[in-house]
Formats: structure tokens, sequence, C-alpha cells
């Protein structure tokens, strides 16, 4: 089986990190891939290319595609000659499936990732190509493959086939993610901070959608209650250089327990040192790969409710609203006040909620039966 995969980019965010863990899975099976980016290679692209998988990149910039980008993509379908075409995120469902129809392509899987369409908190561009897609999604695709049930209940209230629809979440590593004592001093050594001292960690790039804001927010009324917390924030865009986000912290007061680390390669061991992990996403979230990866390291997570993330941590952590700063940073003096003893067990509780449902061979078998039943319905 052969399957060609199409993504807007290779930047490294959640979609473009799963189609990297699920190729490093099927290049173990007797599964050919390959990938086509619409824009550039990235740093994900690189890490693909260096699995064996051919990548290759359209170079489409932000304007809208032209007829002979779209032209370009056929052209790689015909010569790819895959069983399956497995399209990631709006641009490239949309791409994949009209380049399908000119290529005579066979089967295109289109992949949804996002959980909120919210015009008032959504890029004006990304609305109106998930719109044409839920038009197109009776004609186009064969499957709709969603990586959250909100995302799916989300897309067909929007207007997408429901028939076609069907969840499979992300799935994760469990012998790179786990605790880790070495990891925890050897953090707490790099930020010149004490074992005694709670460490709450937002792992997230800088955008709108993971509101850092409220987490900058609640960190500040923690730090007021005496708890002597530090914070370590990690990322894309979270560095000194960061304008907007040091004006935050320097209004909230917390510079001195605040650490900006910026992209890091050691996420496993920068995870497992916390001792809560926070998701503060307002909105968009589909299915969070920092969340579920503090889980598999045994790090109870405080989350706002958004996408599948109250699902995932229900009783292992604490879930509150998004967009209050308030309720947020209860939920974490909540876990600092129940001691290490009290998070450890909770910490065992959530490592086994992704043992029994996200690991990466399990997710990544699901992958492999749901594309043999796209080509035998």
């Amino acid at each position: 089986m052969k399957i060609l995969h199409v993504i807007t980019g290779l930047s490294t965010g959640g979609a473009e990190m799963m189609l990297f863990k699920l190729l490093s899975c099927l290049v173990r099976e007797t599964v050919s891939n390959e990938v086509v980016s619409l824009t550039g290679i990235g740093p994900v692209g690189e890490r693909i290319t260096d699995l064996g998988v051919k990548v290759h990149a359209l170079g489409m910039g932000r304007a809208l595609p032209s007829p002979p980008k779209l032209f370009s993509l056929a052209r790689m379908m015909r010569e790819a000659r895959p069983d399956i075409v497995h399209a990631w995120m709006y641009h490239a469902n949309l791409l994949a499936g009209l380049a399908a129809k000119f290529a005579r392509s066979p089967p295109v899987i289109w992949g949804i990732r996002q959980s909120n369409l919210d015009p008032r908190l959504s890029k004006r561009s990304t609305i109106l190509t998930a719109r044409l897609c839920a038009r197109l999604s009776t004609r186009l695709p064969a499957r709709i493959l969603c990586c959250s049930a909100v995302a799916r209940d989300v897309h067909v209230a929007l207007g997408y086939a429901p028939e076609k629809m069907a969840v499979i979440p992300n799935g994760f590593d469990l012998e790179r993610f786990r605790p880790d004592g070495e990891a925890r001093v050897a953090v707490r050594r790099e930020l010149g901070i004490g074992d005694d001292a709670p460490l709450i960690g937002l792992v997230a790039r800088f955008d709108p959608q993971k509101d850092h804001r409220s987490f900058i927010r609640a960190a500040a009324r923690l730090l007021e209650s005496g708890t002597g917390a530090h914070f370590l924030l990690c990322g894309e865009g979270i560095d000194a250089d960061n304008r907007e986000l040091g004006g935050w912290i320097n209004a909230g007061g917390i510079g001195a327990n605040c650490h900006l680390l910026g992209l890091r390669e050691d996420m496993a061991g920068i995870t497992a040192a916390l001792d809560i992990a926070v998701s503060s996403s307002a909105f968009g979230e589909g299915f969070s790969n920092a969340v579920a990866e503090a889980m598999a390291c045994g790090v109870p997570c405080v989350v706002t409710d958004v996408g599948d993330s109250g699902l995932m941590v229900e009783d292992t952590g604490r879930v509150v609203a998004p967009k209050d700063s308030a309720a947020l940073g209860e939920a974490m003096a909540g876990l600092l006040g129940i001691g290490a003893e009290g998070r450890a067990r909770l910490g065992r509780a959530a490592r086994r909620r992704i043992e029994e449902n996200y690991s990466l061979p399990d997710i990544a078998a699901r992958h492999l039966a749901f594309y043999r039943e796209t080509l035998s319905p």
C-alpha cells in the first residue's frame, strides 16, 4: 500500500508532529509513504526526510493557490501513483480534493484538526476554506478523519457529510514520554531553582489560540498567594524577543519566576520535570499533544475545556472554562494544595489513561486499518 500525505505546511505544530509520528510507525510496516507540503519543507519535513520518506514542497505562499500550483499537485499525484491520498488540514484538504479530480487519483481522505471556527477567533481565510470544504464534502473526499469527537461534531454542524466521518485521536510514544526523576533534577538545575520549588509549565507556540495571557494572569494570582512557584513556558515564539509576552509577564510582576525556553528538542525531559502542566487554550484545539505528553510523563494537568482536553483529563487533573484566568489559577493552586503525593497519584492515573487509549503503536494500527477500510468499503 502507498499513501501520499498532503499537508498545508511542515512547521512545528500538532498536526505536523502527528504526521511525523505516524510515519515513524508506518515505515516499519509494508506501507510506502510520500509527503507533499503545500508550502515549504520546514523543520518537521527535515525529520520526515530522516525517516527515509520523500518530501516535496509545492512552494505556495499565503495567497490563494494559483491554477499552476493546483496542476503541479495533480502532476505529483500522477507520478506518485498512491493507493490513497491523506490530506491534513483545511487548505490541503481542498487542494488535494481538487487535484485528485484532475489526476484521476485514488480515494482522498480529509483530515480535520480543529474544533472551533468562531469568526471572532479564527482567520477569515481559514473559515472560508472550511466552509467551502463543507459544501464539497459529499463529492471530493472518500472519508473524513477527525482527531477528536469535538472536531467531528463541530464540522457535522457546519455541513460536512456525517456519513463519511470517523475519529482517530493522536498517539504518543510512551517510551519517550514517561516519568523521569533525573530530568526533574536536570531541568531545575538548568533553571537555577530548588528541588522543592513547584514548577508549572505551558508548552505551546505563541498564538492567540493558546491564550498565554490568561496563563500569565493565573500565574500572577498564584504568586500573590505566596506559593513560590516557578513557571516554564516553551514553544515557538516563546523567548526574550517576544515583546508582547514580555509585557504581560512584567505587568504581572512574575519575571523573576518565569522561564522562557523557546523551541526545544528535549521536550520529553522538559515535560517530565513539571509538577503541573497547563493548557490554557481559548479555542480551536482539536486534540492537545502537549496535554497527552504530560499525562504520559505522569504529570497532572490543568486544562481548559477546549477540544478533547477535558475528555482526556477528566478526574486525573482539573478542567476549567476557557479564558477564565481566575479559575485557571484556582485549579493550579488546588493541585499544589494536594501535595506531591496527591499529584503523583493523579499522575499515575493520567499515564494509565494514555497507555490504555492513546499509545502510538495502537493509533498507527488504527490508521492502517482505516486506510484498508477506505480501499475496501
